[in-house]
């Protein structure tokens, strides 16, 4: 994920409507004077501040190498690259510091991409305006670690972030898989997961009974004339289900609870991350489904109702009511197994 810093300069008046917009759009750091950092934890809780004193991270401005020893961990060293001597210092205390801010002058783009290749990306770079986010962010592929931005106004700062949110979407591998088993079960404990985030048309979670197969369960983001929509959930399916939290792990449905994240992957394959606000947990009748990919088997269990839905290969929902054999619904499919829910390369077999 790509992060933003925003640098704010100036008096407190002047830029504590900034600091507030920064804080609703989800900015990870704010870069401050050092007569403004105890204003801003007065104002909100969490935000990480950066500054030359009194902040979570320590600037520290870096010219040569004995200005380096001054670093010290956790420290941000920021260095301006005006000349192959100045790359060569940044790269060499990039290697020894958590943080590096890279301001770059009339040489952007060779500079970065050297540092880049050489710290693979765990870097900041300064962006001047909104056109240059995109360009560092996409350096030789992998871009920059984060960028650091001044907005000339509030609108920018969300915008910023969007352009940084939409250019760290990851993507998850989705296939068609063609639905070999329907099977209506008796009752069992299904579990509804109600996120803090409105999701949207093709989005839902990943889960599977076994570890190596996910199906794309659909939000409940449909309108129908028998119930309202719940956006914000996932009619996930039951207790025993593995869900997708990350790319590399999962839990049980059953283990999810108020403050855990949880993996949102839309029909295209791109994923982001949600907050879980609540579980519900409650006896419904449940229906079995089985698909097949690759020669492989995988299945699920579902509550058997009208608004539970699969995403089918067209990219569209799917109801489970009305679910066929030889339908084709999207799949995440993977290969080895998980111990307490970290993917390892082993043979299991799940029936």
């Amino acid at each position: 994920m790509k992060t933003l810093w925003i640098k704010l300069s100036g008096k407190w008046e002047k830029i504590k409507p900034l600091v507030t917009k920064s804080i609703e759009s989800g900015v990870e750091v704010l870069v401050l004077d050092k007569e403004n950092v105890k204003k801003v934890k007065e104002l909100a809780r969490g935000i990480k501040v950066a500054s030359e004193e009194g902040g979570d991270i320590k600037i520290v401005k870096v010219k040569n190498k004995k200005e380096a020893e001054r670093l010290k961990k956790g420290d941000c060293a920021l260095i301006e690259v005006d000349s192959k001597e100045k790359e060569k210092l940044a790269e060499w205390v990039g290697k020894r510091v958590d943080f590096l801010i890279v301001e770059t002058k009339d040489w952007k783009i060779i500079p970065l991409e050297n540092l880049i290749a050489n710290l693979q990306g765990e870097i900041l770079a300064v962006a001047k305006d909104l056109k240059e986010i995109p360009l560092l962010a996409q350096i030789l592929e992998k871009g920059v670690r984060g960028v650091v931005f001044s907005p000339k106004d509030i609108t920018e700062i969300k915008k910023a972030k969007d352009i940084l949110n939409e250019l760290s979407l990851e993507k998850i591998v989705l296939e068609p898989a063609k639905i070999t088993k329907i099977k209506n079960l008796g009752l069992g404990d299904r579990v509804c997961v109600d996120t803090t985030s409105i999701l949207s048309m093709g989005e839902g979670m990943l889960i599977g009974s076994q570890s190596k197969g996910f199906f794309l369960v659909h939000s409940e983001t449909l309108e129908n004339p028998y119930v309202e929509a719940r956006p914000f959930r996932v009619n996930a399916g039951a207790v025993h289900a593995y869900i997708k939290v990350s790319k590399e792990k999962t839990k049980y449905l059953c283990e999810l609870s108020a403050g855990d994240e949880v993996l949102i992957v839309n029909k295209e394959g791109k994923i982001k991350k949600a907050i879980v606000g609540r579980v519900k947990i409650e006896k419904r009748p449940m229906v079995l489904v089985e698909a097949e990919i690759k020669n492989e088997k995988i299945s699920t269990i579902l509550q058997n109702a009208e608004t539970v839905n699969l995403v089918g290969k067209n990219g569209k929902p799917i109801s489970v009511s009305r679910l066929k054999e030889g339908d084709e619904v999207l799949v995440n499919l993977e290969k080895g197994g998980r111990h307490f829910g970290i993917k390892i390369k082993e043979s299991i077999i799940e029936k």
